[in-house]
């Protein structure tokens, strides 16, 4: 199937797509209200109003520097998903997503990166632990924190991954034990961006470590915005040989014309997909 994911509630209800993903909170911490016609995302941890509004929330490293957007390597500033309060906060909005659609997914989930966090709240936190290990005691705060969200869903959980199925790496960066999440997550998703996709090896590469470290299906998420029709059928050419659904990211106009285009195609007789010489 092909789906949109969009900040506009109206693009969900395209029949282009297949299904829709409407962005119930941005990492801007902007929330509007969920919508019944879409799958309503959280991003769960990245979120720049409250870090700013709350420079106590933001997760720091052992230098005491804080995982703000201003940093580098960091697009967005992040929240500790230690700090309790905050958890619950998104746990009720996991909560109202799902009394509007029952399925849900949640976004921006873990720890900002391998160095993060040594608040004094994770400090205390980790020496009262049944842990020795620090990265240990990192993913069982995520799945816990994914388990309590799942819970609350009764339809279909959805996780965002970082796009590095390398093993091991999405562990020690962002605190995700993928055999502890699988019990809790249906579906992931993988965000695999370009500006362009004149080249697309690279991402079935990235697909094909995906389908190698997960049990669960994985769709994967697309760039829409300002790309080449030709080029974004290609991409979705490959993205489909490896994922359950491709979906298409912020520009709902230009993935509704590459699907038309692709169903035009499929008419005359050319194909997409795996085996299809194309």
């Amino acid at each position: 199937m092909f789906g949109v994911v969009t900040r506009n509630a109206e693009e969900c209800s395209w029949p282009e797509f297949d299904l829709g993903f409407y962005e119930y909170k941005q990492v801007s911490g902007r929330a509007t209200e969920p919508i019944p016609d879409a799958v309503n995302m959280i991003s769960c941890f990245g979120d720049n109003a409250a870090a700013e509004s709350s420079p106590e929330l933001v997760p720091v490293n052992e230098a005491g520097e804080p995982a703000t957007r201003e940093r580098p390597y960091f697009d967005w500033a992040y929240v500790c998903p230690t700090h309790e309060g905050y958890r619950e906060g998104l746990l009720e909005m996991v909560s109202e997503a799902a009394e509007a659609n029952e399925d849900v997914r949640l976004d921006d989930v873990g720890f900002p990166r391998q160095e993060y966090c040594f608040c004094d709240r994770c400090n205390r936190l980790f020496a009262e632990s049944e842990f020795d290990d620090r990265f240990e005691w990192r993913a069982s705060v995520i799945t816990e924190f994914v388990a309590e969200a799942a819970a609350r869903i009764p339809g279909r959980t959805y996780l965002t991954l970082y796009p590095d199925p390398y093993p091991g790496h999405l562990y020690e960066r962002a605190g995700l034990a993928l055999d502890a999440l699988e019990e809790h997550v249906d579906e992931f998703v993988v965000p695999l961006y370009d500006m362009a996709y004149t080249t697309t090896y690279w991402l079935e590469t990235i697909a094909s470590g995906f389908e190698s470290a997960l049990s669960r299906p994985f769709s994967i998420e697309l760039y829409a915005v300002d790309i080449d029709v030709d080029d974004l059928l290609h991409a979705t050419e490959v993205a489909d040989a490896y994922a359950k659904d491709v979906l298409f990211g912020y520009d709902a106009a230009q993935a509704r014309a590459a699907l038309r285009r692709m169903h035009a195609d499929t008419r005359e007789g050319k194909s997409y997909g795996p085996g299809s010489g194309s």
